[in-house]
């Protein structure tokens, strides 16, 4: 299977890969961007499948009703409840105490439509869960995954943010006016 995933990424539509995850690192958030459209998705299934690393993720609760809901949970999804009025870093952040391995996928934009600013969950659900922040960047401009290294964050917001967001300059979305 794995070598059919490699056909498919590599051969059949033409990315390239750069870098990987540290499987030394059991526990962190990893933030994916751009996030413009739902192929992007399947980028990230297929990169998982290629590099060997399970990593989780969570969406809308719409996403895991039938009858598609039950291929959502297979491959590491859990719903969530997007209403207001809850403490969803909180609850996310206690993912991490009950688990051994658990690697968090999220959109720093919260959805695949042109935002102005990134949302600010998964900085906090990693400072709360002491755990890394690992970026990751789909560029459609050169199909190329790029996994940076894990930054961890000092507790300093605006610098923090300044930085990780640096890496994303640059970067095409699938649909590069909603990025």
């Amino acid at each position: 299977m794995r070598l059919l995933t490699k056909l498919i990424f590599f051969r059949i539509l033409g990315w390239k890969l750069k870098n990987s995850f540290d499987p030394a690192i059991k526990k962190c958030v990893v933030i994916v961007a751009p996030h413009t459209s739902s192929y992007d998705f399947f980028i990230g299934i297929l990169v998982r499948k290629i590099m060997r690393v399970h990593i989780d993720f969570v969406g809308k609760k719409e996403l895991f009703r039938p009858p598609f809901g039950w291929y959502f949970r297979m491959v590491g999804g859990s719903p969530l409840d997007r209403t207001g009025n809850q403490k969803k870093v909180d609850a996310i952040a206690e993912m991490f105490e009950r688990k051994d391995v658990f690697r968090l996928a999220l959109s720093p934009e919260g959805t695949r439509k042109k935002t102005e600013r990134w949302k600010t969950g998964f900085y906090f659900i990693a400072i709360k869960a002491k755990v890394p922040v690992i970026p990751v960047v789909f560029d459609y401009g050169t199909k190329t995954v790029t996994i940076h290294s894990p930054f961890y964050p000092t507790g300093n917001f605006e610098k923090d943010l300044k930085e990780i967001q640096s890496l994303y300059k640059g970067v095409e979305g699938k649909i590069p006016e909603n990025f």
